[in-house]
């Protein structure tokens, strides 16, 4: 059984992953594009309908909602942009996929969620929020190993790199002035945080932090770097430390356990058994197992499950909200120089 779906966007997201996964997905078939011009739309050079805000009467975004052949949506639009056509879209009664972080800040995030569950939503359409790192298989094999090995004892989690003023992501608009908190912290810092409480799960799941932020590169405002130490349930801490204006280079998730560590270092997972130094180690490198970004595991579950006839746990607004918060509590504890910060919405 396979779902028509239409994808909203055309940005390098969509060009390069959100396209190429519907094609491959078994449960979906791509039957519609929305952009906000034609032009733009054109350029993914797929043979379906096209929308678009330049085409006319019977090509608009509410046109393409009126599509019977149409069940589903993946909205991949700048963050300020995609709540009006997430409500949109479910008010006529269409399944949604929309990109991370669920919304601006967690205000717009609680709407959101209050509508999807309201009578303004037609039909049972559900709403879920993709977050393509809970399908790397480097940290789903990750997070299995780490509950063999005992109670979590700690936790580093380190992302670094530098965001030049010809990267790709940044030469897009709205990435250069950002009207939303964060910046590139919040955009991209996301990922992160959905890894790290992937990695932690329930026993360690944080309940409060504290932070301190600065802006490094002055192209890359409000701030690029931040450090944070985070309280979990359990009582152990943590750090999380985040740059993305820095000449340090890479990423690594490290924990550490009773009965060893994992790590995760890029693509590879480095898995330490025993309490000594020269315990027994192990190594996968998941880059030679054919590992993308996730995106294409991520929309072939989505569909999979609508087909029958629900959504997934990890792709619920409530995990996205929990992400957002993590953010969100940062940014709020660094610009008050490092006060503490509770945490309410981690589940």
């Amino acid at each position: 059984m396979s779902i028509g779906v239409a994808i909203i966007g055309s940005g390098i997201f969509v060009k390069e992953h959100h396209l190429p996964a519907v094609q491959l997905a078994d449960h979906l078939t791509l039957k519609a594009i929305y952009s906000r011009s034609l032009k733009s739309a054109q350029e993914l050079g797929v043979k379906v309908d096209l929308y678009s805000d330049d085409s006319g009467a019977g090509k608009t975004y509410h046109d393409l909602l009126l599509d019977d052949s149409i069940a589903a949506v993946i909205i991949a639009l700048p963050i300020l942009k995609q709540p009006e056509y997430i409500e949109a879209a479910l008010a006529a009664g269409k399944h949604v996929l929309s990109e991370k972080p669920i919304a601006k800040d967690l205000k717009e995030a609680q709407r959101l969620i209050e509508y999807s569950k309201s009578d303004k939503v037609k039909s049972g359409a559900t709403w879920s929020v993709a977050e393509n790192y809970r399908y790397l298989g480097s940290f789903v094999y990750a997070r299995q190993e780490v509950q063999k090995l005992g109670r979590i004892l700690g936790f580093t989690v380190k992302s670094f790199g530098n965001v030049g003023a010809g990267d790709k992501y940044f030469e897009t608009p709205w990435r250069q002035h950002p009207g939303y908190q964060g910046g590139f912290i919040l955009d991209g810092g996301v990922h992160f945080v959905a890894a790290t409480r992937l990695l932690l799960g329930e026993e360690a799941k944080p309940v409060a932090l504290t932070a301190y932020s600065t802006l490094l590169r002055e192209h890359l405002p409000p701030v690029d770097t931040i450090n944070s130490i985070w309280l979990t349930k359990s009582g152990i801490s943590g750090t999380f430390s985040v740059s993305f204006g820095t000449t340090l280079f890479g990423s690594d998730y490290s924990i550490a356990c009773e009965k060893g560590s994992v790590s995760v270092l890029g693509s590879k997972v480095i898995v330490r058994q025993g309490e000594e130094k020269d315990g027994k180690f192990s190594e996968v490198d998941f880059k030679k197992k054919g590992q993308g970004n996730g995106v294409e595991q991520e929309d072939a579950a989505w569909g999979e499950a609508l087909t029958k006839g629900h959504t997934l746990p990890n792709q619920s607004p409530e995990e996205a909200l929990a992400d957002l918060e993590i953010l969100e509590k940062i940014l709020r504890s660094g610009e008050a120089q490092g006060k503490s910060e509770t945490l309410q919405f981690q589940i």
